[in-house]
């Protein structure tokens, strides 16, 4: 007599939850954030250089912030409470952008933003690794990221569709955006219960970047880390697919639509890579999204006419869904589980200041040479990664 197959594992509810709980806030930010640039300079009389000024400062503080909270979330041996205190910051923000009559009242809003994005980072994704089960951890990323970015198109839709019906009303819009930011938080809350440690727990728990920590952290560890920024250098800001869709006339009114592009596909294909890489190799996954990249930065290069454009956008969604889930998955699978938040911390840390660099090349290369030099310069930064990563697994035969 057969035995009836076993049903195939599932995901946690709370890795759902986890998921839905990125969207809501996601939603909630990109409403704001898609508008609080022209909101800004035509609403306040903002200066474009003071605009630059408060971006910098708010994404600054929120890398500093992501090592601190990852760290502490393995000191203290809980993820959720950083979790929702984080979100719970980035819901409170949402008001004062709503009551905003001053610039320093934005660039307050923003810091405030930041800071809970930065505290929420480390600790939700050494979360999702703990409640994974290790077979489905790609998997469970891939998800993750998915509706994340579901919820980074919804928003720029719906305040484009709500600036239409209500005559650009900017402030009626910042108030609509606070409530999937409170129903985050209330899903988070009543939705994700933090698994118990495994094994027995210590009585005084050791400094997590200590000496010995750090070592134990292992070359592995700081190979993923080096390989997710030097990936990152050759990804710069998205901001310059818009740039370049502009350079090939299309409309200001109609450039969210290069984000929503983007993130269409980014969302479609994240959940699939990520249960892929839960059966293939990791450092081959990789690869071939570095020759995606690769492959963009040669279209984008190529021509500014919006087909090219439109395919050179479409491209680099695929790569975002082939890598991004897999680097976290990289990170969970190679860090200590009691050091997961400090090693998400610093794997945070390092890509963003990655990407501040590449942003501030990509500016420069693209006012000083053209545009196609910028996409050229991200190309060459992918082949010297996907050089890195065959070098590596040469010696790891």
């Amino acid at each position: 007599m057969t035995q009836p197959a076993s049903p195939a594992p599932r995901l946690p509810a709370a890795i759902w939850a986890l998921g839905f709980v990125s969207l809501l806030m996601d939603i909630s930010s990109e409403m704001i954030h898609s508008l609080l640039p022209v909101f800004m300079v035509t609403v306040l009389g903002t200066s474009v250089w003071a605009v630059g000024l408060i971006e910098g400062a708010a994404e600054a503080t929120a890398l500093i912030v992501k090592v601190f909270s990852g760290v502490l979330s393995d000191y203290w041996g809980k993820r959720k409470p950083l979790a929702v205190l984080g979100y719970g910051l980035g819901a409170a923000s949402k008001p004062l952008f709503a009551l905003a009559s001053t610039t320093g009242m934005v660039l307050a809003a923003r810091l405030i933003d930041r800071v809970g994005k930065g505290i929420r980072g480390a600790p939700r994704d050494a979360l999702v690794a703990d409640l994974a089960p290790p077979g489905m951890r790609g998997a469970a990323f891939g998800l993750r990221q998915s509706l994340d970015t579901v919820g980074a198109f919804i928003g720029p839709l719906l305040a484009m569709g709500l600036m239409l019906l209500w005559a650009n009303d900017f402030r009626a819009i910042f108030w609509v955006a606070m409530v999937p930011g409170f129903m985050a938080v209330a899903l988070l809350l009543l939705g994700v219960q933090e698994p118990a440690p495994a094994g027995p727990v210590p009585a005084a728990r050791p400094n997590p970047i200590s000496r010995d920590n750090l070592r134990r952290l292992g070359s592995a560890y700081w190979r993923v880390v080096f390989i997710g920024a030097l990936f990152t250098l050759a990804r710069f800001s998205e901001a310059f697919l818009v740039l370049r869709a502009l350079q090939g006339g299309m409309p200001v009114a109609w450039t969210p639509l290069v984000l929503i592009g983007m993130n269409v596909v980014y969302a479609l294909g994240a959940y699939p890579f990520g249960k892929l890489s839960d059966s293939v190799s990791h450092t081959a996954l990789l690869a071939w999204g570095l020759v995606v990249l690769i492959a963009a930065d040669a279209v984008l290069a190529t021509s500014s006419h919006w087909t090219w454009v439109a395919a050179g956008i479409a491209l680099w969604g695929l790569h975002m869904a082939m890598t991004q889930g897999l680097l976290a998955t990289m990170v969970a699978q190679v860090a200590p589980p009691d050091l997961r938040g400090t090693a998400f911390g610093f794997f945070n840390l390092m890509s963003g200041l990655a990407m501040l660099l590449a942003s501030t090349v990509a500016g420069v290369l693209w006012d000083q040479l053209g545009a196609p030099a910028t996409f050229v310069t991200g190309a060459v930064f992918s082949l010297a990664a996907l050089a890195l990563l065959w070098h590596w697994r040469g010696m790891h035969r």
